[in-house]
């Protein structure tokens, strides 16, 4: 039960601190935006604030902030109108490459209380790459002999835009000789080429110059072209000729150096060096498939030679070149495709971040403690990635966001019988076999002032000789408290009562650090006979809603032989009034006599302080022994 006194800011003070703790909890949901690239500027992305329903007031006092994987300064948000603009330049080709989705993560953090927010800020691409060649001109060798539709390949531009900005058409200078043929937008393998329509006569032409132009898809359209370069050669009839214009194969991640990918046959009808082939590379490989592949040139053996990664690189397109040692050298051509297979070869990852600790031993379930986010470059079930925590603990994890968990306090912690928590959090992925990591989180409890003082042993027998001089030391009491630091320290003092005609502090004292209980004056067996001590039931703290009490009993007989016995006593419930009789900063309280003989006075001693003007950082615990003083020869009254 909370007793709230009106004029007690302590208790209501209390009352909002354990209302703040319990009020934090992680943000949910996700914000989509779009930008396009090449935006200026100050160009406006979308109300971030509020969006997510946060106030503009509160955006500073919460230290409002945002962080991204990439680049940090690409987007900012204005914290006097809460909007999300654009910081500096976005190139969506450097940013993504040619990714069909290419997004901007934000990771959106407030506090007091702690709130994670995610955003997505999607890149829309513009047609702002021209189509490119791999040079500006081609030099193309071909025989006068060739028949009438014969095709020589040609290698295409390139445009590092996506999507329809990246779709290529292409046309050709107007000739007599040649056509061009150009793969239809569905077609992904058939490449580039010239072909014969008029035969050709070196005689007649020894040399023809054409213009070979490539357009994208955007709007405006963007264009570039190379210069064809043809020789017409005498002599050498037949080109090597693959037995396959495409080749597919599959490759598994980390394969050794030196393993065989695939070995290519190219023939040639010509004899002697007309007939004799040599394998390359296309010149315009690129330099990945120039670091992964070795080409045998006498065996058409393609050998990886560094490491194949499916997470760097998912598959190879490589263009190999066959060519006679003729005279006038032909050439033939071939598309090998190489498709990487993934391996679970990529642990999971795991970052720990916003620890919010440590955590009172009061916090209410659902408690946020730490953020978790989780990662596997790996893919399929090989990057799926499950996440678990030490058993038997009252701690769990929630899923909050693709990737992301929580640790949040499952059951009710006691610092006093565990004051902290090592715990390990374990993501598995799904591969086979699967791969692990472990991240350690350490969580401290802190202590609240939930334990009352308890007294070394519940009852007390001490004997006392009459006629004892001042300032005899009567008995020791002696509490100690479970909790730690400044709840856990423990102070006495004597609650003023009046015996007879005189004040209970005329006869007896106690030390406040000690627990030592001094007579003040000598006792006399045949004014006083018995000192009797009662428990009292715990009650609400007139002081702290939160306190708590605990009873030890004793009696004190005064006899010639100055005899201090127990008594049986019992349980007597009683509020201390607000008048102060003792000089101590930390004494107690005078109450009236309750329960007690109609000729009895009694007394009582308090851990704690008894100045209600006193403030604490802790709600204090309270231990209350009652005396029992009566004169000879009265009778004990029962106590109600």
């Amino acid at each position: 039960m909370v007793d709230l006194n009106p004029g007690d800011s302590g208790n209501r003070s209390l009352l909002l601190l354990l209302i703040i703790l319990t009020a934090w909890k992680p943000g949910s949901g996700q914000v989509h935006y779009s930008v396009p690239e090449e935006a200026k500027h100050g160009a406006f992305v979308g109300r971030i604030a509020q969006d997510l329903g946060l106030e503009l007031t509160e955006l500073v006092p919460r230290l409002f902030r945002v962080a991204s994987k990439v680049r940090g300064d690409l987007l900012e948000v204005n914290l006097q109108n809460g909007i999300l603009f654009v910081n500096s330049r976005i190139d969506r080709e450097e940013l993504c490459g040619r990714r069909a989705e290419c997004s901007i993560h934000l990771e959106v953090v407030v506090e007091r209380p702690l709130q994670v927010f995610h955003v997505e800020v999607e890149v829309k691409d513009i047609n702002d790459n021209p189509p490119l060649f791999p040079r500006a001109q081609k030099n193309l060798f071909i025989s006068e002999s060739r028949p009438l539709d014969f095709r020589f390949p040609l290698e295409g531009a390139s445009d590092a835009d996506i999507g329809e900005n990246s779709l290529l058409t292409y046309r050709l200078s107007p000739n007599e000789y040649f056509s061009l043929e150009a793969p239809s937008t569905d077609e992904e393998v058939r490449s580039l080429g010239l072909v014969l329509r008029k035969p050709l006569d070196r005689e007649d032409a020894p040399e023809i110059f054409l213009v070979l132009t490539a357009t994208d898809g955007g709007k405006p359209a963007l264009t570039g072209s190379v210069q064809l370069h043809v020789t017409v050669l005498d002599a050498n009839d037949n080109a090597p000729a693959f037995d396959r214009t495409l080749y597919a194969v599959k490759l598994p991640e980390n394969v050794p150096n030196g393993t065989l990918v695939i070995k290519l046959n190219a023939s040639d009808l010509d004899e002697d060096l007309n007939g004799d082939i040599l394998y390359s590379f296309f010149s315009d490989v690129s330099p990945d498939v120039k670091s992964k592949f070795y080409i045998d040139p006498i065996s058409g053996e393609i050998l990886a030679i560094g490491h194949i990664d499916f997470e760097e690189i998912k598959a190879y397109n490589i263009r190999v070149e066959a060519i006679d040692r003729g005279y006038l050298p032909l050439t033939g051509h071939c598309t090998v495709i190489v498709e990487v297979m993934d391996a679970n070869d990529n642990a999971p990852e795991l970052a720990v971040t916003s620890l919010s600790l440590p955590v009172s031993e009061d916090a209410q379930p659902g408690t946020v403690i730490t953020l978790i986010k989780v990662s596997d470059r790996d893919s399929g079930a090989n990057g799926q990635v499950t996440c678990s925590l030490t058993p038997n603990v009252p701690f769990k994890l929630v899923s909050t966001f693709k990737n992301y968990y929580s640790l949040v306090l499952d059951s009710a912690l006691d610092r006093e019988k565990v004051s902290d928590y090592k715990l390990v959090v374990t993501a598995r992925d799904g591969g086979s076999p699967s791969m692990s990591a472990t991240a350690s989180v350490s969580v401290e409890v802190a202590d609240v002032n939930d334990n009352a003082p308890t007294f070394a042993q519940p009852e007390y027998t001490v004997f006392v000789k009459e006629n004892n001089p001042p300032g005899c030391h009567i008995f020791t009491v002696s509490a100690r408290d479970l909790d730690a630091q400044e709840n856990a320290l423990v102070s006495y003092s004597l609650v003023e009562r009046r015996v007879g005609e005189r004040a209970l502090s005329s006869y007896v004292s106690v030390h406040a650090e000690s627990g030592k209980v001094f007579a003040l004056q000598p006792l006399d067996h045949e004014e006083l006979e018995l000192l009797q001590f009662q428990p009292r039931q715990p009650n609400p703290d007139w002081r702290y809603s939160a306190s708590l009490r605990a009873g030890m009993h004793s009696s004190v007989h005064l006899e010639e032989a100055g005899i201090l016995r127990a008594g049986p006593g019992g349980p007597d419930q009683q509020w201390p009034t607000v008048s102060s009789a003792t000089p101590e900063p930390e004494a107690g309280e005078v109450s009236p006599p309750v329960g007690a003989g109609v000729n009895s006075n009694s007394w009582t001693f308090k851990y704690g302080p008894g100045n209600p003007k006193q403030s604490g950082p802790e709600p204090k615990k309270q231990t209350q022994v009652s005396f029992l003083l009566r004169r000879k020869g009265e009778a004990s009254q029962p106590h109600q």
